[in-house]
């Protein structure tokens, strides 16, 4: 610790001009080959928090806010996911305002966004060091878990082995004993983003599998240490390096994008992707960091949880509402659709279908209603396809903006992403960048 203590102070302001850490600067001028969702930005500071197969792209963030018409002075995403845009917006001076439902990707954004003093973090993590060291801990904090989730005598699988369990309840436990609840925020996220590669499963677009050795797989109570607090000290240089953002304010909103979208204040732009229809339910990506550190403690949480995102996937049993009017690629979709009901894997994929897009024009009229004169929104949308039926999600929403009062600007497809075996397992769905403008 004291070592590293020393590289600290040793930090030098970095690509500063006087105020600010550049966006080339954080991005090091890299070359992306394309501005779709694959490209990532998991090797950029801060991205690597938190493992996302898919982030979002910084540079067309930047991109947006250079080729908008309007000045972009504040700007919303209201599928917060892993904060990238609102960290995009920071360090090109650019307030963000970002709306999350899932509480977990809330406080990792805020983590994100936040400054620190990096000495009171370095101290902060010497203190859970030491009380971890000397820590003798029960597993009661998870009693609530669901029965697969901890090693017991009684069951086949488990995702923890007992001994991981107990490093992982001691960590929560010194870290609930710092004073700075900021701290605590951020510590919690550098041990959830470790959880699953201590764990006897990963995590894929199907959702989670056990590894293939994971009964004769063996994590330490000291190789945990070693994750957590390497992590911790990566982390703390980032925020340390890049502390001189351009932008400090931001705006978190944690809630349903489609009622808190009315209520984000005026803003000059957003640029967002959503979830795809693609039937799959993001909230199963995060269900390990979301009950371990203790954002779910009941089932109904869960379902909670679930009903509070887009209509995007048929994982519950819900009322979909009725799709919006306005479009004849959906009509046409959904006439399809029907028609091959009976081959579906799941009946309700038209009315999810429906869900779906009346949820977007939802956000989309929540968007228009804050965004000043000729304020544009940009959309990374995806297709889906159920049953050899395609689902052209850019050309709906091309149809339904005008009948919200948007202008349709750009339709860009990026690139055609491979689709999951529930949808025909054919490579051949766009995903595409929708510009549109408020008239």
């Amino acid at each position: 610790m004291r070592n590293f203590m020393d590289n600290l102070t040793k930090i030098p302001a970095g690509n500063v001009d006087v105020l600010h850490v550049s966006f080339d600067s954080w991005t090091r001028k890299r070359e992306v080959p394309t501005l779709g969702t694959n490209t990532g930005a998991e090797k950029l500071p801060f991205q690597e928090w938190h493992h996302f197969k898919e982030a979002f792209t910084p540079e067309l963030v930047a991109k947006a806010a250079n080729g908008s018409k309007r000045e972009l002075l504040r700007c919303a995403d209201p599928f917060g996911g892993s904060g990238t845009t609102a960290l995009t917006c920071q360090f090109i001076g650019v307030e963000p305002v970002t709306i999350e439902v899932n509480p977990y990707l809330a406080d990792l954004i805020e983590a994100k966004l936040c400054t620190y003093d990096s000495d009171d973090l370095v101290r902060s993590l010497g203190q859970i060091l030491k009380m971890v060291h000397f820590a003798k801990p029960s597993l009661k904090r998870f009693a609530t878990l669901p029965p697969t989730f901890i090693e017991s005598h009684n069951k086949e699988r488990w995702i923890f082995n007992k001994p991981v369990a107990y490093q992982i309840a001691a960590y929560l436990d010194a870290i609930d004993t710092l004073p700075d609840s900021i701290h605590r925020r951020f510590f919690r996220i550098q041990l959830g983003g470790m959880l699953v590669n201590v764990s006897n499963v990963v995590i894929n677009g199907k959702g989670r599998r056990y590894r293939r050795n994971w009964v004769s797989r063996f994590i330490s109570p000291h190789e945990i240490d070693t994750l957590f607090c390497e992590r911790s000290q990566k982390a703390i240089l980032e925020v340390h390096t890049h502390r001189f953002r351009k932008e400090q304010k931001y705006t978190l909103i944690r809630g349903d994008c489609r009622q808190a979208t009315a209520d984000i204040g005026l803003i000059d732009g957003a640029i967002f992707s959503p979830p795809y229809p693609n039937s799959f339910d993001y909230t199963d990506v995060y269900n390990i960091e979301l009950w371990v550190l203790g954002y779910l403690s009941r089932a109904p949480d869960n379902r909670m949880l679930r009903e509070s995102t887009l209509c995007s996937h048929v994982q519950i049993k819900r009322a979909f509402p009725p799709p919006p009017k306005g479009s004849k690629h959906l009509a046409i979709v959904l006439k399809r659709l029907n028609g091959v009901r009976n081959d579906l894997w799941s009946p309700w994929i038209p009315e999810m279908v429906g869900g779906y897009f009346h949820d977007m024009k939802l956000v989309l009229e929540g968007l228009y209603s804050q965004l000043a004169s000729e304020g544009e929104a940009w959309a990374v949308v995806g297709d889906s396809q159920y049953a050899g039926v395609p689902v052209p999600t850019a050309e709906i929403l091309a149809e339904l903006a005008p009948t919200v009062g948007y202008k349709v600007v750009n339709i860009e497809a990026f690139r055609s992403m491979r689709a999951s075996a529930q949808q025909g397992g054919q490579e051949e769905l766009d995903e595409t960048l929708i510009v549109l403008r408020k008239r």
